[in-house]
């Protein structure tokens, strides 16, 4: 999985840029390439995960024009191999329970 972290200023092309950016997040969310995102509380940025390849990253960030609007800054990239919770492949499902009682991922769900 990789983990975007964006930056934002209140500028007024960001933020009349959003609903069309919310709507492409909903899109990958719905693909099951997007597990999460959210503004920080403070609205100062932003935290996005997901469940794809770099290279398919880079190709997100080239479609959706809101990740070089004014105001908007990718202040980092990284890989993250999750432990409790979602599994790369998982797409947000649980994971399950095996006979023997431990849990298991269900990557290949999806």
């Amino acid at each position: 999985m990789l983990i975007l972290e964006l930056t934002f200023t209140d500028s007024p092309e960001r933020l009349a840029a959003r609903p069309a950016h919310r709507s492409f997040l909903a899109a990958l969310h719905e693909e099951g390439r997007l597990i999460a995102a959210g503004p920080w509380a403070d609205d100062s940025g932003a935290l996005l995960v997901f469940d794809v390849e770099r290279a398919e990253l880079g190709r997100i960030l080239e479609t959706d024009p809101y990740y070089r609007t004014p105001g908007v800054r990718v202040a980092g990239i990284r890989e993250w191999v999750p432990v409790v919770g979602p599994r790369p492949g998982d797409h947000g499902h649980a994971a399950q329970p095996t006979a023997t009682g431990s849990a298991t991922g269900s990557a290949g769900a999806g």
